[in-house]
């Protein structure tokens, strides 16, 4: 079996959440990401998975609505 360790850097979904973020470092069993466009840490535990282009384009398009409403900068 073949398992993905995400590297910092890497792009990833979150299953358990149903977020893509950057993984920027880990804690122990846990991966810390952050959303692509900034915003705040969680931890991740798994499962992970590279993200696919719609995932990125998903996560894209939310930023981009999250902008137009002021919520992000």
């Amino acid at each position: 079996m073949n398992t993905y360790e995400p590297e910092p850097g890497d792009l990833v979904y979150d299953e358990a959440t149903r977020k893509v973020g950057r993984v920027m470092g880990h804690e122990g069993p846990y991966l810390q990401l952050r959303p692509p466009g900034g915003g705040r840490e969680w931890d991740a535990r798994g499962p992970l998975r590279p993200a696919t282009a719609a995932d990125r384009l998903s996560a894209g398009v939310a930023l981009a609505n999250a902008r137009s409403r002021g919520e992000a900068p």
